[in-house]
């Protein structure tokens, strides 16, 4: 197993994600105990120790299930990580009721890592308003008190979310867990996430390595360009080289759904084995192929806005407008729209035009954002 130095941790750099375990008739909320614990420990054995869960997963059972998979080991032997659930607003003022609760579900003492739940652009807000719900200071005192060993954050936000709260709690943040693969590299603007968190001294988890999937196959042509290069390489496989080759990578979270999965990865992690210069270029220039099937060329000049009667955000709504049709729905782009007034969104544009006459990539901006709209329904 590759191990990252974290602080004075080794920490295996595949963690065990606890988002997608397998179910029972294709329930997500009925996690099928027996096999969880199989996996669980093959993990261990395997020299897996970082176990990643949260409040929401499965239906609230995620938790439960996994204290009772890692009780069956001691309690020394893995690195535990949940997460407070601030992606519902319903959850805001209860951080101390669901953080007992957590400890409850789980069946320890304390979290060796701690996370402010998908920071983005709905909810951090309420995250930065200390006074009011009292989050962060309720976290920093159960970090004073020893029952959070490691406090930091997930984000799925933008990067003026990203920066925001890092101006508020960076200096208090010990690590950052976000979207990361070789498509969101550019798609997400994980790179220049990276940096920023690279300058801020706060190291990198990754969930979502494969993005839900779509990188363990590729299109034939695709495929063979990479096997040219790596010919006993699995195409997954490089998704996490590529994640590998990232210097403040610390941990990859795998949502790994049943024993295959697990074994597969578990082989990948087993040596290290970093992607030259060419194949980075090779797989980033995959990368940009896909994305531009079905997505809007947008540069971000900003021509647009100065013309909109409505002062709309036009490159931020193509933005999600690409995430949500690459993605094929999902819940980021509703996510982040959810946080503008109705006057904001894509519904807003008046198909006047005037974005359109002064567009560089000649994008059809009014027709975008109609199809956008009628997309969210």
């Amino acid at each position: 197993m590759i191990y990252r130095d974290f602080q004075d941790l080794k920490l295996s750099a595949l963690g065990f994600g606890a988002m997608r375990l397998p179910v029972i008739d294709g329930d997500d909320s009925r996690v099928d105990e027996a096999a969880t614990f199989r996996m669980v420990d093959t993990a261990m054995a395997s020299g897996i120790n970082y176990y990643d869960t949260a409040w929401g997963y499965h239906g609230e059972n995620s938790e439960t299930v996994m204290g009772k998979a890692l009780a069956r080991h001691p309690r020394e032997d893995f690195y535990l990580a949940t997460k407070f659930p601030g992606y519902d607003p319903g959850n805001w003022n209860k951080v101390a009721e669901i953080f007992e609760r957590q400890l409850a579900k789980l069946g320890v003492e304390y979290f060796d890592f701690y996370l402010f739940h998908n920071v983005c652009e709905m909810n951090i807000d309420a995250y930065l308003d200390d006074a009011r719900y009292g989050i962060y200071s309720y976290l920093m005192e159960q970090k004073k008190n020893g029952r959070i060993k490691h406090l930091g954050f997930s984000c799925h936000g933008s990067m003026d979310v990203l920066k925001r709260f890092l101006d508020a709690y960076g200096k208090d943040m010990e690590f950052c867990q976000l979207q990361l693969n070789y498509l969101d590299w550019t798609f997400q603007n994980g790179k220049e996430k990276v940096e920023l968190l690279d300058k801020a001294g706060i190291p990198v988890w990754v969930m979502e390595p494969l993005r839900g999937g779509k990188l363990a196959s590729l299109a034939a042509e695709d495929e063979a360009k990479l096997k040219a290069l790596r010919p006993d390489e699995e195409i997954y496989e490089w998704a996490f080289r590529f994640l590998l080759s990232v210097p403040s990578i610390k941990v990859i979270l795998s949502g790994m759904s049943n024993q295959e999965q697990l074994e597969k990865n578990i082989k990948t992690f087993e040596e290290e084995k970093p992607l030259s210069a060419e194949e980075c270029k090779t797989l980033l220039g995959i990368a940009d192929k896909m994305l531009s099937v079905g997505t809007v060329p947008c540069t971000a000049c900003h021509y647009c806005v100065s013309h909109c009667p409505q002062e709309l955000d036009i490159p931020h709504l193509l933005a999600l407008y690409n995430e949500h049709v690459y993605t094929g729905g999902g819940f980021i782009a509703p996510m982040a729209l959810s946080a503008l007034p109705d006057d904001k969104k894509p519904s807003a544009c008046l198909q006047c035009g005037s974005c359109e006459t002064v567009c560089p990539q000649q994008i059809h901006i009014p027709e975008i954002l109609a199809d956008f709209a009628a997309k969210l329904g």
